[in-house]
């Protein structure tokens, strides 16, 4: 949370967010984040990364205003097209159809 409070705005494309941190947990953090008074605090991606990967533990990162889950072990696959699908949404043309 500090770190990205102490750049400049636009600085970080996403944040992939380790839930159990020891002085601060993911969700703690991404609350506080959210909370910021700076524009990405609000609309930067935050995805949670932990072995927690039950239901609830998805609906808890979505509760703390994350964007997504990724479970432990992490499916490289899996996290190159969700890094991919937010650092590249906006710059890729959409297809007819899309």
């Amino acid at each position: 949370m500090d770190k990205f409070n102490n750049t400049a705005p636009g600085t970080y494309d996403l944040i992939l967010m380790d839930i159990q941190m020891p002085i601060m947990d993911g969700y703690e953090a991404t609350r506080a984040i959210r909370a910021l008074p700076r524009p990405d605090g609000k609309t930067i991606p935050i995805f949670a990364m932990t072995a927690d990967a039950f239901t609830e533990d998805v609906s808890s990162a979505l509760a703390s205003g994350m964007n997504g889950h990724l479970a432990k072990p992490i499916d490289v696959a899996k996290l190159y097209t969700t890094v991919a699908g937010v650092i590249w949404k906006d710059k890729v043309p959409k297809t007819k159809g899309q």
